[in-house]
């Protein structure tokens, strides 16, 4: 009987082992090889096609340049970390490898040459290299005209519009609301000139969502002028503000109204139409009545506004241009 529950017991431990071994998770193999780190070169030899292809990455806005600071890391390998500037025909001078052409490449292009350099020079087995750029020789923008403050401003990644003519100070009281940005040639893409238009209202948003590039060139120009001479209280040259736009009506009011002794009648436009001068007779009278629409105008425009009929008829259009050329120029806020 004593036998029989030695035998029992002996059998449920038996049991109690096999169940525990049972739940135990299988051991990795010997052989498994620890994934890259973020920003490797390139993945170790061997690795299969079965790996997960990686999603696209977005194409890098600022490549490699002449005079560029780089980062160089290795891992494993801390020793041959390395700071290097580029040269100005584009290459890098590495320890032991020697010197690699980087330039136009992104980051991770860099890295991958730069390992591929160690791996077919024997110097290492399996490199994996990373590269970051500390500073950007070519990270500047330029803003030229109509600006508080024109000149070459850093800057490090693409930025909209606005925030760039913000590092210039802003556009001043001559700036034209259309605004031009160069862009050269780079990387195999063609040259650009995109046009843009910023409305100086608050309300309005910017219907033109252009991103200014390291590298560009950003033209603000002088905005038109219209000349309001004559029997008004203010004659002088008035800038065209009004998102570049400015009517009749609103040239005149800019210029305080006719006076009391002008003759509304026959305000005469004088415009420079492909190289020749035209008059042109506007019925300012009716205009203000409403009984004619308002006349848009365009840069250079001279409005003249008589005194009386008898002096507009001797005021020719050589003299009403003369004096356009001696004018008074107002920046309206």
């Amino acid at each position: 009987m004593r036998r029989l529950k030695i035998a029992a017991w002996f059998f449920l431990i038996l049991c109690l082992i096999a169940v525990v071994a049972a739940q135990q998770p299988p051991a990795a193999p010997a052989s498994a090889t620890p994934a890259s780190a973020s920003g490797s070169s390139a993945p170790p030899p061997g690795a299969g096609s079965a790996a997960a292809t990686p999603a696209a990455a977005a194409p890098e806005s600022l490549l490699i340049g002449p005079g560029d600071l780089l980062r160089i890391t290795f891992v494993r390998e801390p020793e041959l970390e390395q700071r290097i500037r580029v040269l100005d025909s584009g290459q890098i001078v590495l320890a032991l490898a020697g010197a690699v052409s980087v330039q136009g490449l992104t980051p991770a292009q860099a890295a991958a040459r730069i390992a591929a350099q160690y791996r077919d020079g024997k110097f290492l087995l399996h490199p994996e290299v990373s590269v970051f750029v500390e500073e950007y020789a070519t990270e500047t923008v330029t803003i030229l005209g109509q600006v508080a403050h024109p000149g070459n401003f850093r800057l490090d990644a693409p930025r909209s519009l606005i925030d760039v003519l913000s590092l210039a100070g802003g556009l001043n009281e001559f700036a034209d609301r259309h605004i031009v940005v160069e862009r050269a040639a780079k990387n195999g893409e063609p040259a650009e000139r995109i046009r843009a238009f910023l409305p100086n209202s608050a309300d309005a948003a910017l219907n033109d969502n252009v991103l200014v590039r390291p590298g560009d060139t950003v033209i603000v120009p002088k905005a038109g002028i219209v000349y309001v001479l004559g029997d008004v209280a203010h004659p002088g040259g008035y800038v065209m503000q009004n998102d570049s736009q400015l009517t009749v009506l609103q040239a005149i009011a800019l210029a305080a109204g006719a006076s009391k002794t002008a003759s509304e009648k026959r305000v005469r436009l004088v415009r420079n139409v492909d190289g020749l001068t035209q008059s042109i007779d506007l019925p300012l009278r009716d205009m203000e009545r409403g009984r004619q629409p308002d006349v848009p105008l365009q840069a250079n425009d001279i409005l003249y506004v008589p005194f009386s009929l008898a002096k507009n008829l001797s005021m020719g259009i050589a003299n009403i241009t003369a004096a356009a050329s001696s004018a008074l120029i107002y920046a309206t806020h």
